[in-house]
């Protein structure tokens, strides 16, 4: 007879959230360092790896060991996250449009911590980050539209909607 606590990880890829792109990025490791191409823009300034993404502004943010930043959404821009590899966050991502195929879906996606990927997060989709680790979080993050501070295109969310639960490390 099988013992009900022992089990089997499943190590499949989970579904995304409708236009929402995670991308590995390439990584030269050398004996004085490392590099890493974030992204290549064609002539009019549009990314070639994430078709229509203009480029308006480039932002870099800190987030304190042990915080929770989150929920927030943009209704006229879309964004892209990079945490580099020597920093860690875990993001959260939650399908609040209306009309989406995925509406209501949640995604949790970690960025940084020895992994080096893009996340590609869509106009109206809720998302915010938590720092498990106990040092300084960094993220650089490209977005479509300046901001205007008469204006903000952020539409906050109480952190814990989905539950405080929904921000703890997932355990085996």
């Amino acid at each position: 007879m099988a013992d009900p606590k022992i089990y089997t990880q499943d190590y499949s890829p989970k579904e995304l959230i409708n236009g929402v792109k995670v991308i590995q990025l390439k990584r030269a490791v050398g004996e004085e360092g490392d590099f890493s191409e974030l992204m290549r823009f064609d002539g009019k300034g549009e990314s070639e790896t994430f078709s229509g993404f203009h480029i308006a502004q480039l932002n870099y943010s800190t987030q304190f060991p042990g915080s929770i930043k989150a929920w927030h959404m943009h209704l006229d821009q879309d964004e892209i996250w990079y945490v580099p590899q020597h920093s860690q966050l875990l993001a959260g991502l939650w399908d609040i449009r209306k009309d989406s195929k995925t509406k209501g879906m949640t995604n949790r996606v970690t960025l940084g911590g020895g992994s080096n990927k893009m996340l590609y997060i869509p106009r109206g989709v809720a998302h915010g980050a938590v720092n498990f680790s106990k040092k300084l979080g960094i993220i650089l993050y490209f977005v479509t539209e300046h901001f205007n501070k008469e204006k903000p295109d952020e539409h906050r969310i109480a952190w814990d909607a989905l539950g405080s639960d929904f921000w703890k490390p997932e355990r085996d």
